[in-house]
């Protein structure tokens, strides 16, 4: 199975491709910026203006053209689709159920102030329990479960400020 890549362009259009149908395109390097790609009969002169590998986002000019391209792959997508950076904290300050799973415990209450990484709840989930943690310092605005509840995947859990 070929590996799946999501590239967004100029923040306006997205595009799937995979490993199988880059690897089939016609390329020429010419240098470590500059190549040359042939694809359904139309050469494309292609120059990498800027990288930034860790975010993996990239300026490129596309025949004098320039365009800002994001790529990702499967797990860029599944870590954005659970909240999640690349550290493993949540971009958002309110706490959401990674996976489904059932409370087994909350260890704060409406009104406390809390750490970033201070402990939250426990999620049992495929027989394992997880602790959630803070996603950053505040105050525990609400709390939307209690223990013993089933919640799914992306259920607010706790509301932050």
């Amino acid at each position: 199975m070929s590996k799946k890549y999501l590239l967004k362009v100029n923040d306006t259009y997205e595009f799937n491709t995979d490993a199988g149908s880059l690897q089939a395109l016609d390329v020429a390097v010419r240098s470590e910026k500059d190549c040359h790609v042939i694809e359904s009969d139309k050469t494309y002169r292609i120059h990498c203006l800027e990288t930034n590998f860790s975010k993996k986002e990239y300026k490129i000019s596309v025949n004098g053209n320039k365009y800002d391209v994001l790529i990702q792959d499967d797990l860029d997508q599944l870590i954005k689709e659970l909240g999640l950076t690349i550290n493993g904290k949540q971009k958002d300050s309110n706490l959401k159920a990674p996976m489904p799973g059932l409370i087994l415990e909350i260890s704060v209450s409406e009104g406390q102030e809390v750490k970033e990484g201070d402990a939250l709840l426990v999620l049992e989930a495929m027989k394992m329990e997880n602790v959630l943690t803070a996603p950053k310092d505040g105050v525990i605005q609400a709390i939307i479960v209690k223990k013993g509840d089933a919640v799914e995947k992306k259920q607010l859990l706790i509301e932050m400020q």
